[in-house]
């Protein structure tokens, strides 16, 4: 049996209807299609606009839940009318995911839905994750991460059924750009979103992240694409957008991008 067949087995065997957690990413979309594919119309999805999700990642939401043909609902509202979230400490993804599991578990009653589930996989319990753990706490399971089923397989059964995000490089919340202890504010999130679009733009790279130290912005881009970002002519462009966006100084991280690399940097 595949891990596809077990995923959409799993469904079957948990409830009749579900209401899927989707993000954007690769993750989630298998999800959705596996709940899509074993419940039918009894499987939808929501995506929650809080404020601090990128405008492409809302794109890409959209677009995954049209290819599986899955219902799709966006929810709003924001994370920056919690104190708790906007004080950044290191408690920052508890306090963002039990809100959203929160808003979840009130959709889930809406539609009489017993059954609510995110796109963690098992790979994911390997790091440290308050986030998980605050999703559990209201009521989300994770299908994937309970039968075992790792991101390479998340992205081959993603590339097996033509999804969009097949290959599309993990992603986190705006806020994750921020260095604990730095208040999170509107201005930082849009900021930060206007830089790592310019960076895309300009040196063609697809993984990026653009952390926000005050007057310090640090680009990390994938490693394999590091050498894209060595052109001086388009450093030049890059350091005078970001600087049009209010930073002071603009540098490039030589060691590229490393999941986790700002908690590092600031607790390491």
């Amino acid at each position: 049996m595949t891990d596809f067949e077990r995923l959409a087995g799993w469904f079957l065997q948990n409830g009749k209807r579900a209401l899927v957690a989707l993000s954007g990413g690769v993750d989630s979309a298998v999800v959705a299609l596996a709940a899509k594919k074993a419940l039918g119309n009894n499987a939808i999805a929501i995506t929650a606009d809080y404020k601090t999700l990128a405008g492409e990642e809302l794109d890409s939401a959209r677009q995954v839940a049209r290819e599986i043909g899955i219902c799709h609902m966006v929810i709003e509202y924001d994370e920056l009318e919690n104190s708790d979230f906007v004080k950044n400490d290191g408690a920052r993804c508890y306090h963002c995911r039990t809100e959203l599991g929160q808003h979840l578990a009130k959709e889930a009653t809406k539609f009489n839905i017993e059954l609510m589930v995110d796109g963690t996989h098992i790979d994911d319990l390997s790091d440290y994750r308050p986030g998980i753990r605050a999703l559990r706490e209201n009521g989300v399971r994770s299908p994937m991460a309970e039968l075992g089923i790792s991101k390479a397989g998340v992205r081959q059964i993603a590339k097996d059924f033509h999804l969009s995000v097949h290959d599309r490089p993990s992603n986190a919340c705006l806020a994750s750009r921020i260095p604990a202890g730095m208040e999170v504010t509107y201005g930082k999130l849009r900021r930060i979103e206007g830089a790592e679009i310019a960076v895309k733009s300009i040196f063609g790279v697809r993984q990026v992240r653009v952390r926000d130290h005050g007057e310090i912005a640090r680009i990390e881009v994938g490693r394999d694409e590091l050498h894209r970002v060595f052109d001086a002519d388009k450093l030049t462009l890059v350091d005078a957008k970001l600087k049009e966006l209010g930073f002071k100084f603009v540098t490039v991280d030589a060691a590229g991008y490393k999941q986790g690399r700002l908690e590092m940097v600031e607790h390491g």
